[in-house]
């Protein structure tokens, strides 16, 4: 007798597709060099990065340039955006320590607070990001996995998803040294 694959045998499918391959930050535990979100960060940083649809074709490519700084006990990320396509953004996340490699963060696209945690070499950072869309905006949760490989360059990988389901995908690639000449 032959089964009729439905929708929901699809989703089921993929969520056991997914909770199969996720990662735990408890395998990062003793690995090194360990994150220290705000030691990495603090200064100058550089990022290049893309946005792949669901179907992996590459949507957007940019260019970020980062400025971490103390004030006070909140740590201030100023991020400014540049896209291939000549468009530009900006973001300043404050972020606060709260324990030991926990903290949570606020910037003026992200609904509530985004929640980190470090473990190793690994930061978790998960935030619902609100997205200019047509006339109007787009709620899209961001899973962000960063893993720092060296003093100089930190790796990250996001899953972007609506309503639970994965609608695409960012990878940017950190570092410490302007990667395009310059001091800036």
């Amino acid at each position: 007798m032959m089964r009729r694959f439905t929708l929901a045998t699809a989703f089921a499918f993929t969520l056991l597709l997914t909770g199969c391959s996720s990662m735990n930050l408890e395998q990062f535990r003793d690995t090194e060099p360990t994150f220290q979100l705000t030691e990495y960060f603090q200064g100058k940083t550089w990022a290049h990065g893309v946005f792949q649809g669901r179907g992996g074709a590459v949507k957007r490519q940019f260019r970020v340039e980062i400025d971490g700084y103390w004030e006070d006990d909140v740590f201030v990320l100023d991020e400014v955006f540049e896209y291939k396509d000549g468009e530009t953004d900006q973001r300043t996340w404050r972020i606060e320590p709260t324990g030991e490699g926990e903290y949570v963060g606020r910037a003026g696209d992200i609904v509530g607070t985004a929640q980190g945690r470090e473990v190793g070499q690994a930061l978790r950072w998960q935030y619902v990001l609100r997205l200019p869309y047509n006339d109007s905006t787009i709620d899209v949760k961001f899973d962000d996995w960063m893993l720092r490989q060296s003093q100089n360059v930190v790796i990250n990988r996001a899953s972007v998803s609506k309503f639970g389901i994965r609608v695409g995908e960012v990878i940017l690639f950190f570092t410490k040294s302007n990667p395009d000449g310059g001091s800036s």
